[in-house]
């Protein structure tokens, strides 16, 4: 194995670590099916607190996995299609 497989390997073992959880697969989920949405929308579909939210969402960004944009107060989730898009049917598939 070179070593760039091995980093190339390495990064994903990283991205699946940090979806390795409930609530963050949820959100995950629920900004494929959509496309954005802010803290707010997420915390009444999870009924989760909004603290606990956003730490998983401080973790989904420090992975890359998310990113916001902020307009005035509000900050507006999406996924970062182009690290995780792939393996998204394959993460949420009923099959």
């Amino acid at each position: 194995m070179a070593i760039d497989d091995f980093d190339i390997l390495n990064e994903k073992a990283r991205v699946l670590r940090v979806l390795a959880h409930p609530v963050r697969l949820c959100i995950v989920r629920g900004l494929w099916e959509k496309g954005s949405c802010n803290v707010s929308h997420m915390q009444s579909c999870l009924e989760t607190p909004q603290s606990t939210l956003s730490q998983h969402l401080q973790r989904l960004r420090a992975a890359g996995i998310v990113s916001a944009v902020r307009n005035g107060t509000e900050m507006k989730y999406t996924l970062n299609m182009e690290l995780i898009g792939a393996w998204l049917p394959v993460l949420f598939s009923e099959k």
